[in-house]
Parts: structure tokens; sequence; C-alpha cells
């Protein structure tokens, strides 16, 4: 491949933890590689957009080592509460990570798989991801990312030829492996596991880690506790994300929480219809601990045990102040996420909870959608017959100015806005599946993007 040295940077960072947290493994070999989708817009951002196909399809469907990054993939070590129970048998079970990229902004970017083949920690899984999986996690991050959650980006899906059995879906299924583009892989079950097994020099390591790589910040006088409040704040941003976005996550178990704050690994995902506390994403979440309501007690939860683990390194005390610094981030972050899905300039945050309230009380009053009432609602002009809850607090406008000419683009003229509810998903997939038609799905890439670009460019700088 050509290599533009400004562009294109590589690093081996990660190998700096030493070999007790990952294994070094090799990818399946796949009967075929068909490139379903390269996201090119992601790429660019690491040199990888000039590609040509066929050497896509060698580094991201062979796993042939990208120049001057790692020279085999590397299965992450973690343990992990699911569903509140502690486990310590989990890891990189169908993925791995196989490159370090630089971004143009110094970022440091993981290039991880979903579906490319059995590791130490399959346990029973055949390490395979079905096709309608990969299919999935692609229009969850890409919507996602137009409407502002800092997210994973899904960077290539490529069939693979085999035949898939599942329990959850019609079988056998198509397969795929997807490539994911993340900022770091360590989750809170990163800390769980050292802590599990007491090793305190790892955990520090680890600390030190992410302070230097993931958050890019001088370690201070108390590194533990610095790192906590980082993790504290940008988990509190994305519980708000997910709230304003109208997203549930459905698995939010801790080792799929990124101490970043990045949200990843998109299993049962649904967005929400309607403001429904106790609508959920998973089939199997019987008690409603994930439900879209419960999201930022769950988050905190995580984050929780992530604290318990650094009491490896650290007394009580200053973790505590951490933790319970998560609802002021959580509130702040709120009123700042509603204020930019609408396009307004920040106000006060009493002004911001107020307007929080007063979505809220108008949303479930009204049975309207999420992405209805904020389409309607953009650059403050929401037209009337949206009830007295919302009446009410019309006056609450006049504290905000639009980001911009408010509803200038094209998207603003669309009947419905873009949306992204399970019977359209579906509807995705099935074109897939009984025909082979893959128009619907780029059509739909497009239109979110289009959504995207509407919303006028404050996502990224939002994050």
């Amino acid at each position: 491949m050509p290599v533009d040295p400004q562009a294109y940077r590589p690093e081996t960072a990660i190998l700096a933890l030493g070999d007790t947290f990952y294994v070094p493994v090799d990818a399946a070999r796949f009967p075929r590689t068909i490139l379903r989708f390269r996201n090119d817009r992601a790429a660019s951002e690491v040199g990888l957009d000039a590609l040509t196909d066929e050497e896509w399809l060698a580094y991201f469907g062979r796993f042939d080592p990208l120049p001057g990054t790692l020279t085999r993939p590397l299965a992450l070590r973690y343990h992990g509460h699911q569903f509140r129970v502690y486990n310590p048998d989990i890891g990189d079970g169908r993925g791995f990570t196989f490159a370090q990229l630089r971004g143009g902004g110094d970022d440091l970017f993981d290039l991880g798989t979903k579906g490319s083949g059995q590791t130490p920690f399959s346990r029973f899984g055949d390490g395979r991801l079905t096709l309608k999986g990969g299919v999935r996690e692609i229009l969850a991050s890409e919507m996602l990312e137009a409407l502002g959650v800092r997210t994973s980006r899904s960077l290539s899906l490529i069939e693979t030829g085999e035949a898939l059995d599942r329990g959850d879906e019609p079988s056998p299924t198509r397969s795929a492996v997807l490539v994911r583009m993340s900022l770091g892989h360590i989750r809170i079950g990163t800390f769980q596991r050292l802590a599990y097994e007491g090793d305190a020099a790892g955990m520090r390591r680890l600390v030190d880690y992410c302070l230097a790589e993931l958050f890019r910040v001088p370690a201070g006088a108390d590194p533990v506790a610095q790192f906590l409040d980082l993790v504290v704040a940008h988990t509190a941003r994305l519980a708000a994300s997910y709230m304003i976005a109208g997203f549930v996550h459905g698995v939010l178990n801790s080792d799929n929480i990124n101490v970043t704050g990045e949200s990843f690994d998109y299993g049962p995902w649904r967005f929400a219809p309607t403001w429904d506390a106790s609508f959920t994403a998973a089939y199997f979440d019987h008690a409603g601990l994930y439900a879209f309501g419960r999201q930022p007690e769950a988050i905190h939860w995580d984050v929780g045990q992530l604290a318990a683990s650094l009491r490896l390194l650290s007394e009580a005390p200053p973790l505590i102040a951490c933790l319970e610094r998560f609802g002021a981030h959580y509130r702040a972050a709120l009123g700042n996420r509603a204020l930019r899905r609408l396009g307004l300039h920040k106000s006060s945050p009493e002004a911001a909870a107020l307007l929080v309230q007063a979505i809220g009380q108008t949303l479930t009053a009204t049975g309207v959608s999420i992405d209805r009432f904020f389409f309607d609602a953009y650059g403050g002009a929401l037209p009337p017959g949206y009830g007295a809850a919302w009446d009410d607090a019309r006056a609450l406008f006049a504290a905000f100015e639009p980001i911009r000419q408010g509803r200038g683009h094209p998207y603003f003229a669309d009947p419905e806005p873009c949306a992204m509810l399970i019977d359209e998903v579906e509807a995705i997939w099935r074109a897939i599946d009984t025909a082979d038609d893959w128009a619907p799905f780029h059509a739909k890439i497009a239109a979110i993007r289009r959504m995207g670009e509407a919303l006028d460019g404050w996502q990224k700088s939002a994050n």
C-alpha cells in the first residue's frame, strides 16, 4: 500500500502493557471475502482511504498485517459483570485488536474485529458473526454518530461465505467479519480482571496507559483518582447521549463499557419509538435491567465496579468523591445534548435543565416519537399542538438562540425525520437476505449522513 507519513501513522502502544493483557491469535481463514461496506470517511482519518478494494480485502478480510503496526492480532483479556453476575471466564471470544493508528488529532485508534474466528476465550462459541449482526452494527454506529453520540465507527464489513447456526434468528444464516475503529478497547472489565487477580503492577501500568494514550493528559498527583474522574465524566456524558438519542444499547454489562465513554459493541440494540422508560432492547432482559430509562443507573453501577477495582491502588475516599460527581456530570450533559439536538446555543444550566424537564413531560404526555419531536423542534421552532406541557414551557426557547440558520438545510423540508426503528432495520435486512439487495442499506446510510450534515457539524465539536 502507498504510505503517506502525514496521514498513515502506525502505532504499537498497546504492547507496552505486556503480554499478560492479551494473547496473540490468528484470524480464521474464510471460504470467501466479499466486500459489503467500506467506510472511507472514517478510513481517511487514519490514512487508509486510498486502499484499493483488493488491498482492503487483504487487510480487513484476510488480516494481512498493516505496515508498521501489530504483527499479530491480540485477543484481549478481561472479566466483567454480566447482568450483575461476575464472570471471570470471558475475554475477546470472537474478535481481536490487530492494528493501532494515530489520527490527525493524535487520537490513538484501535482497529478491532467482530467475527474473526475463535480465540482462547471463545468457550463454546464458533467465533463468527452473522451478516445480519454486522449490518445492524453499521446501522447503529452510523445513526449514533450522526446524532452526536461518541461511538466506535464501523470501518468494514466483509461477507465470508460460511453458513452459521444461531438460536435467535433463522438458520443457517450468512456470515461476516466486521472491523470497528475505536478509541481503545479498554473496558471496565479489563480493570476488574486485574483486581480479581491482585495484579497491582499491571493495574498501575494500565492507568498510566489510559491517561497517556486514551485521554492524552499528563498524570497528576493522584493518577488513580484522576483517571476515575475522567471515566466518570465521559461515561455520564455517554448515558446522557443515549437518552437524548432515544437509544437503548441493550447489554450494558461492565465488559461492554469502554473507559473512554465511547459507545461500542452493538448486539440487541434498538431506538425507542417513544419516551418509554420501560422500553427494552434485549429479549432476554426480562427484569428490564437495561431498559431505556435505567441506562444512566446501569452505567453508574458499572463505573462503581471500576472504582471498587481501583481500590487495589487507592484508598476509598477519593474514589467515592469521583463517583459522587456522576449525577452532576449527567445532568449537565443531558442539558447540553438536548440543546445540541435542538440546534440551540448553550444557556444557563438552570434553563437547560428546565428545557429537559419540559421535553420529557411533552414526550410522555403526547406519546409522539422522539425523532419526530426533535425534528419538529430543531432551531427552536416547534409548531403548536404538542399539548399543555410544552405550551407552558414554550417561553423557555426565548433563552436560547439557534446555532445557525435553524432549518435551512433541505433535510428539514422532508415529510418525516430520519429514524432507525426496528421495523425498518428488519426491512433492510430482509432485502439483503431474500434478494441480496443492498440498495436499501446503502440508501439508509446516505440518509443518515445527510441528517448528520443537516445537524450542522455540532456533533463532533460537542464531543
